[in-house]
């Protein structure tokens, strides 16, 4: 029913800068959480920057790991259904597939959590 498309993955030199493009097609009404995640053969998936909606509690906020915090900017487009992620001072060990995650609603009754099938960012030193 929904379907989230990344690019702008591939490879770059330690100090460089890529972004990260996100776009969420199908049976949308609303997108709630979106963020990435990465992942490197072996380990399990870890989250590198989320963007939390706004709610009836207060205006929506970003979430990032420790080891990007001041290097990558996450940001959204509502109007284009999109997430991006700014990528800068890169460094090896951000080599991994990037997944993107939306938390969609199809309607008030139904949604749930989606995945994109990943774009690989490769960090040569």
């Amino acid at each position: 029913q929904v379907q989230l498309q990344e690019s702008g993955g591939g490879l770059v030199q330690s100090g460089g800068s890529l972004r990260l493009s996100c776009a969420a097609s199908g049976t949308i009404s609303k997108i709630n959480n979106i963020g990435w995640y990465r992942q490197v053969p072996g380990l399990q998936r870890e989250l590198v920057a989320i963007i939390i909606s706004d709610s009836v509690f207060g205006p929506g906020s970003t979430n990032y790991a420790d080891s990007v915090k001041g290097r990558f900017t996450i940001s959204r487009d509502n109007a284009k259904n999109s997430v991006y992620l700014q990528m800068d001072n890169l460094k090896p060990e951000d080599t991994a597939v990037y997944y993107c995650n939306g938390d969609i609603q199809h309607n008030q009754y139904s949604g749930r959590v989606y995945w994109g099938q990943g774009t690989q960012v490769t960090v040569s030193s």
